[in-house]
């Protein structure tokens, strides 16, 4: 299973956890456009975290977080093995 599927199957997981009415996702959709709040996506951090084995956002002191569902992906598709 390819990155960006994992990260779209733990999104619509949580989405219907936290009874969240997800758009389509594509890559230009803006992350605030999800309807995820802050909880949401500490949630989708930590699970990918589990799921991948690591944390994009803490491995860097410039981090800069992602403003699109594709940035974020890249994100998880750019962490040095």
């Amino acid at each position: 299973m390819s990155v960006k599927s994992r990260i779209v199957s733990a999104m619509k997981q949580i989405a219907e956890e936290q009874k969240v009415v997800l758009p389509p996702l594509h890559d230009d959709l803006s992350l605030h456009e999800t309807g995820f709040d802050s909880l949401a996506f500490a949630i989708l951090v930590a699970r990918l975290e589990d799921d991948i084995g690591s944390d994009p956002f803490t491995m860097s002191d410039d981090v800069v977080f992602p403003q699109t569902v594709g940035d974020f992906v890249r994100a998880y598709e750019n962490v040095p093995a």
